[in-house]
């Protein structure tokens, strides 16, 4: 049984996806994820000042970046908005397809995605069995895909429903799949009003990856009134986030598997690192 370590690919901002793993490496991972992706081309990527990986270049390209630096993919990201109505410029349904598709010609098992918190009127409106049925629907086809490509969509806790232990069980339920799990999200789901290690005893036969955040002490005053956040900026084990507990849960289940930092800052890159480290990550 090990746990696995890996590094959300977005350290430096205005920074290639090369300069990223570069210094992903340097730290002394050995595994990172397929961050930031999009449709079609990116003019950021083109002018070298932006990490986003296309779904729609070959992933075999991405490999071989990956490769060039040593590292492991261990997941692709693909965080909807699955509450907010589809459009063209709108990550959902379409956007998971490719990246179920890409992780599967590559071999990576787990594309990730989340609830998100809605933009528009129509996602803030939604009574809660609407917002089932949304997500139910959004998911469906990508469910299908996944299942076909040997694929898992790991669905963490990222809004108002996924940060609820009971409403992220009704959707495991609604939605029927043996294709859809849990990525497990330290932070949000603390920040969400959730006891993270209360969801890893609950949860823990569909927790597939874990994103790692703690969270400073100041943010109690907004606990349950916030749904997700990109990334931490104090490290593992300085805030009020038991992730010791979690931790040390995911040892009791028997979770085998990687995990991804979301943490900003080289230092508080480094601590968590070691942390993790020190409770007998790899």
């Amino acid at each position: 049984m090990a746990i696995k370590v890996g590094c959300f690919a977005l350290i430096d901002p205005f920074s290639t996806l090369d300069h990223q793993l570069s210094r992903i490496k340097g730290w002394g991972f050995r595994y990172a994820d397929v961050t930031d992706n999009c449709d079609g081309a990116s003019l950021g990527v083109a002018y070298g000042f932006a990490a986003v990986a296309s779904l729609d270049a070959n992933p075999f390209d991405i490999k071989r970046l990956f490769d060039k630096h040593g590292l492991t993919i261990t997941s692709y990201c693909a965080h909807a908005n699955l509450l907010d109505p589809t459009a063209p410029w709108r990550y959902g349904t379409a956007q998971i397809i490719k990246a179920v598709r890409a992780a599967a010609a590559l071999g990576v098992r787990h594309v990730i995605t989340s609830e998100g918190d809605p933009q528009t009127d129509f996602g803030r409106s939604l009574s809660e069995t609407e917002a089932l049925f949304c997500i139910r629907e959004k998911l469906y086809e990508p469910l299908r895909v996944a299942a076909d490509h040997g694929v898992k969509i790991l669905l963490e806790p990222h809004g108002r429903y996924t940060d609820s232990i009971d409403w992220m069980e009704k959707i495991l339920e609604v939605c029927n799949s043996d294709a859809l799990g849990v990525n497990m999200d330290t932070g949000n789901a603390w920040l969400g009003g959730t006891d993270p290690v209360e969801m890893v005893r609950r949860l823990g036969s569909k927790i597939e990856h874990v994103h790692w955040k703690d969270m400073p002490a100041e943010m109690e005053a907004k606990r349950g009134t916030l749904h997700g956040t990109g990334m931490a900026v104090i490290p593992l084990g300085s805030g009020v986030v038991d992730v010791k507990g979690v931790f040390q849960e995911l040892v009791k289940i028997g979770f085998d598997g990687y995990t991804t930092l979301e943490v900003a800052g080289d230092e508080a890159v480094r601590q968590s690192y070691a942390y993790l480290k020190s409770l007998g990550a790899e």
